[in-house]
């Protein structure tokens, strides 16, 4: 795992390719909107410095392979669309967790099956990871049904898992080995 070149990644509509500080304004407007936060581990962020500091943190920790988080851009415009990433990395176990995070206009249109397929290969292929798991709050069912189409299967459940904001909520555990992941 360790010298894995941090290259963009290419679809038919989409490039995935490393922040860069010019991402900021875009990121913090997804990030920023409740809508999209609803059913994350923490609130909308309040302030631009927050995606300053987010895009620096993801450098660092880039630099370092502790995780790989991807800007998803529109390869016709360059819009930047959201983010996908790879964390919580144990190389000794080779599994990792994945996230995906999409601004409001661009639900439902598949980009997060494209991404994620982009994604996936990179995790099994280029990292040579074993597993992947996600973590979702049950309710998130466009995330449960895109973790599915990429072929997640629910493993667990744990209640009251999270308290954001004052709000509890549960976490659903989904997880994917390299043998059951078809390109």
């Amino acid at each position: 795992m360790p010298g894995v070149p941090i290259l963009a990644l290419t679809s038919e509509r989409l490039v995935l390719r490393p922040l860069v500080a010019g991402d900021a304004e875009a990121l913090f407007k997804i990030f920023s909107d409740p809508q999209v936060m609803t059913y994350w581990y923490t609130p909308p962020w309040k302030d631009i410095s927050d995606a300053h500091q987010y895009i620096a943190d993801t450098q660092q920790a880039m630099e370092l392979e502790a995780q790989y988080v991807f800007a998803i851009v529109d390869k016709n415009t360059d819009a930047l669309m959201g983010k996908c990433m790879l964390w919580h990395i144990q190389p000794d176990s080779r599994r990792a967790e994945i996230g995906f995070g999409l601004g409001v206009e661009f639900w439902g249109k598949g980009y997060i099956q494209e991404a994620g397929r982009l994604l996936l290969d990179f995790a099994f292929s280029q990292l040579n990871l074993n597993r992947l798991e996600a973590e979702i709050d049950p309710e998130n069912l466009g995330s449960a049904k895109a973790l599915q189409r990429l072929g997640f299967q629910q493993e667990g459940y744990l209640p009251q898992r999270w308290i954001v904001d004052g709000h509890m909520s549960d976490s659903a555990l989904y997880g994917l080995l390299r043998q059951d992941f078809a390109l």
